[in-house]
């Protein structure tokens, strides 16, 4: 494994099933692409609810928190329907990503099938692939939508992804920034790779932060990495 990973899990070279997280995952953290979806948020919450921007985004983080997305709050709670509020949020500029031809090799060389599951929307995360130069990458994506709105770490995201794909998680690698989402993956046989990076999460609430460097470690998490092409790179050689 390179330099910067935490090893001492399970061996990945006879999985055959690689599954990875979209936002802060494929791309790195510090690229602050999310910045602009994580305003927007406060924006619809301040609109749709009528509240002043600094009590909207208050309830973002606290909705973000308890129900795993900002969507999913204030549908729980309002009602609300969410093609309004997808559209807004991923409404955004692509510019601050990386191409990333290097990534989308190593992806590529990997044995058997990969996936992209994400929270945000399928339209994201086409936009955000294509523009990486992963499109041609992977065998599928999941999006919110694919699990009728409810988002990781929900069980039941989780079983609608693998009844849509057909995954043996025992067979399978989750990759995610949210060691949260890591919980359920671990507990349902995936082995586990949470990718940190080097910008400050202060601003999310505690229990819903992504890693960041020096963070404790949840038992669930079987390798850490800071370098997701040369982690997973290493795994092909």
């Amino acid at each position: 494994m390179p330099a910067d990973t935490e090893s001492g899990g399970p061996d990945l070279h006879d999985r055959r099933n690689w599954v990875f997280d979209l936002d802060n995952t494929l791309y790195p953290a510090e690229c602050d692409l999310f910045a602009e979806i994580d305003q927007r948020m406060t924006d619809f919450v301040a609109r749709f609810l009528r509240l002043p921007r600094d009590e909207a985004r208050a309830t973002q983080k606290k909705y973000y928190a308890e129900h795993g997305t900002t969507l999913n709050g204030l549908m729980s709670m309002h009602g609300m329907s969410p093609d309004e509020f997808l559209a807004h949020v991923h409404d955004i500029d692509l510019s601050p990503l990386p191409k990333t031809p290097d990534l989308a090799d190593a992806i590529r060389a990997l044995p058997g099938r990969k996936f992209v599951y994400t929270n945000g929307s399928g339209g994201h995360a086409k936009r955000v692939t294509d523009y990486m130069g992963l499109g041609d990458v992977f065998d599928g994506q999941f999006a919110i939508e694919d699990s009728a709105f409810i988002p990781k770490p929900n069980q039941a995201s989780y079983d609608a992804f693998l009844k849509a794909f057909d995954v043996d998680p025992q067979t399978s690698v989750f990759f995610e920034d949210l060691a949260r989402n890591l919980t359920p993956a671990k507990e349902m046989g995936f082995a586990t790779v949470l990718v940190q990076s080097e910008k400050v999460w202060s601003h999310e609430p505690a229990a819903a932060r992504p890693a960041g460097i020096g963070d404790d470690l949840p038992l669930h998490i079987d390798y850490v990495t800071r370098d997701l092409t040369a982690f997973v790179r290493s795994i092909v050689q």
